[in-house]
């Protein structure tokens, strides 16, 4: 593995530990209330995205559809 690819990768860890400290600051250092926050944003996001799917043709985003699930693996 070179270097620079191991710093990028230690970078990305700091940044995502900061989001994660940043979100259990921000309810008191509660775990559980930061996941429940989370999850209900993420209903929240997925009932918004499926009304635009509804409200979206077909021409007017060249072929595109949103996806619900993600792409790509989370491995944290």
């Amino acid at each position: 593995m070179s270097a620079e690819k191991q710093t990028s990768e230690i970078e990305e860890l700091d940044a995502w530990m900061d989001e994660v400290a940043s979100a259990l600051a921000w309810h008191g250092g509660d775990a559980e209330a930061t996941i429940r926050t989370l999850l209900a944003d993420c209903k929240h996001l997925r009932e918004q995205l499926a009304l635009a799917q509804i409200a979206m043709s077909v021409g007017f985003t060249r072929g595109w559809a949103p996806c619900q699930e993600r792409q790509d693996e989370v491995t944290r």
